[in-house]
């Protein structure tokens, strides 16, 4: 039944409405109108509201802090410079709720900063004391240093708010140690010193490769498996329905209706989501041929890759395929609300959830991308680490497959209950 209709057969003879005439009709506009305006101040709101105050959202980032000084305490203090200036960061007013500052020896520190549980850290050195009070006497040669170190890995602007935060925090200490110390020395040139005696250096602390995107790939990665299942998923589902006669396809001018099959239901669900899980397979394989092969992206345990990208992208279609036997006709803005639109802003992959307004924060404990954003990070930056945010990306799959699968089923074995058959069958 597939043809070109010409202008002059029967079907098409006799008067013929203008869109002139139709666009008059208010009742045409209303619908589109409400819907596009309610989308467009919904997408507005959610991506620029997660963006625009990072450092004014801040909400228990997490940070490092490592006092690694042996020194003995200077003449008329009862403790070392390391824990002073340790204790003061802790207890700092400003940054006391923007920033969860955890006491940590260096090695628990580099193992907070491999499974990417801390931003950054600052680690004030074993020495730090004695080279303080060697600026008061006439041997002051070297700068006292405390040391900034960053995690890429969770990306960009975390580790370079975590890094402005920790040479904020190094700053004050100095200038308060300058303080102290300015008035017990007459020598000239060390007072000058003692203005701002503690120099700050920066060192990555976790580093990734270099063809990484400085910490960016796995939320682009992510991006294209939650993508991959999101439009997977809605061509499965056109496809499916126009070859079961359930809906029409045009090509141009060609226009094609098949006779239609008698199937619930349910029976269509799940022969979409069977197609979904199969067409999946090729997706992936494909994305990660593209991106690793083609483009050359640092990737490592290439087969817990795959299989965790296969997964995610099934986890997404399944979900479509859900929500469209739900919701019908408007399944596909449901699901991209749900997929794309509230995902985004709130995966914490790009802009820190700690660094987001606590609405964000909140769609980040269900949202899948935030869920597959750590299981694909962890996967490229931290050694598959189940601690790293794998283990939550594997059992956040599992519910989604399970809710999936529940809510789907569930919603057309009603309908089918009911008796609310999708249209009356076409013959051939």
């Amino acid at each position: 039944m597939t043809s070109a209709i010409p202008p002059n057969t029967p079907s098409t003879q006799g008067p013929q409405v203008r869109a002139a005439a139709l666009a008059r009709n208010p009742k045409l506009w209303l619908v589109p109108t409400v819907l596009s305006a309610i989308v467009a101040v919904g997408l507005a709101l959610l991506y620029m509201g997660g963006i625009l105050n990072p450092n004014e959202n801040l909400h228990r980032l997490p940070v490092a802090l490592v006092d690694e000084d042996r020194g003995a305490p200077l003449p008329g203090q009862r403790e070392n410079l390391g824990k002073q200036i340790t204790d003061a960061i802790v207890a700092s007013g400003p940054s006391k709720n923007a920033v969860d500052w955890r006491r940590l020896d260096r090695a628990e520190a580099q193992d907070a900063l491999a499974s990417g549980k801390v931003f950054g850290a600052l680690v004030v050195p074993a020495d730090f004391t004695a080279s303080v009070a060697a600026l008061t006497t006439d041997r002051a040669t070297v700068r006292p240093t405390l040391t900034v170190l960053t995690n890429p890995g969770l990306g960009s602007l975390g580790s370079s708010l975590t890094a402005q935060i920790n040479q904020r925090a190094a700053h004050q200490a100095s200038l308060t140690i300058g303080k102290q110390l300015s008035a017990t020395t007459d020598l000239a040139t060390t007072r000058l010193l003692l203005t701002d005696p503690v120099a700050v250096t920066t060192e990555v602390g976790h580093p990734i490769g270099r063809h990484s995107g400085l910490g960016l790939t796995a939320f682009y990665y992510t991006l294209l498996l939650v993508l991959g299942g999101f439009i997977g998923g809605n061509l499965v589902n056109s496809g499916v329905d126009t070859a079961l006669g359930y809906a029409d396809s045009e090509i141009g001018p060609w226009h094609s209706r098949h006779p239609t099959v008698p199937i619930s239901r349910t029976q269509t669900l799940i022969l979409k989501m069977l197609m979904t899980a199969g067409i999946s397979v090729l997706t992936t394989t494909l994305v990660m041929v593209a991106t690793i092969a083609i483009l050359g992206m640092d990737a490592s345990h290439l087969p817990m890759l795959w299989i965790f990208s296969y997964c995610a992208t099934v986890a997404v279609g399944l979900g479509v395929q859900a929500i469209n036997a739900a919701f019908g006709g408007i399944g596909q803005l449901v699901s991209m609300f749900v997929f794309i639109a509230l995902a985004l802003p709130s995966s914490g992959a790009t802009v820190p959830l700690e660094a987001t307004p606590g609405f964000y924060r909140f769609l980040g404990v269900f949202e899948p991308m935030h869920q597959l954003s750590s299981g694909v990070r962890s996967i490229l930056y931290f050694d598959a680490r189940a601690d790293a945010g794998l283990a939550r990306g594997w059992i956040m799959i599992a519910v989604g497959v399970a809710l999936a699968l529940a809510f789907g089923l569930a919603m057309t074995h009603y309908y089918d209950r009911r008796g609310l058959r999708r249209l009356t069958p076409q013959p051939a």
